[in-house]
């Protein structure tokens, strides 16, 4: 991903924000045939470690696929994004653009023992389930707890460590205010274009350029 000084998103609480609010990603791998494969999966982050670290799994024929924990792997996690009109500005000559927040981690995967891979998936049915209200846990009974043990051998957990990482965050930072406020406008409206959801990373980014 090519990368502009005016959209680079280098703070790691923000880009730990964006996974934790953008969980299902696209996991890429370059095996050593040389062919270019893809899978997606939600992810969580360790939250015991300081550091940028990716908790998930894979169905074994995708840990094949990937030759997972051989080589390097990137994980793409996409945020709010959406078409910007060259409407929204100014009656001045303009192109449409399409504002977006994505980042690429890379690192190589660490495979996770059984034990290990049914505590990541625990928690990833936690992290989906506790919005829920009668969030159903995978321990929560004998029953479940005993089910999920049986299926467990068909997946493969690992941890990311990730080593190095190109994140972009670009919301119209290089607009005046005027147009971003219009832009914010649109999509907070009622149009074919419109995205609530973008409109706020919007504003979020650019209430932190204002302080």
């Amino acid at each position: 991903m090519r990368q502009n000084p005016s959209f680079v998103l280098g703070d790691t609480d923000e880009i730990k924000r964006l996974v934790r609010e953008n969980p299902w990603v696209s996991l890429v791998s370059c095996t050593s045939a040389g062919e270019l494969v893809a899978s997606h999966y939600p992810v969580i982050l360790d939250e015991s470690s300081e550091e940028l670290v990716l908790l998930s799994h894979v169905g074994r024929p995708d840990e094949a696929l990937h030759e997972l924990g051989a080589h390097e792997l990137l994980v793409i996690v996409q945020g709010p994004h959406g078409y910007i009109s060259p409407g929204w500005y100014d009656a001045k000559p303009a192109v449409p653009t399409w504002n977006f927040v994505v980042a690429h981690l890379y690192g190589i995967p660490e495979l996770l023992s059984d034990e290990d891979n049914l505590r990541v998936l625990e928690k990833l049915v936690d992290r989906f389930e506790e919005l829920l209200p009668e969030p159903r846990r995978m321990n929560a009974t004998a029953e479940t707890e005993a089910y999920a043990a049986r299926i467990v051998s068909g997946t493969v957990g690992f941890r990311l460590h990730v080593t190095r990482m190109v994140a972009k965050n670009k919301m119209s930072q290089n607009k005046p205010a005027d147009t971003v406020e219009r832009i914010v406008a649109e999509l907070e409206g009622t149009g074919p274009y419109a995205s609530p959801t973008l409109a706020a990373e919007m504003r979020r980014v650019h209430d932190r350029l204002s302080r």
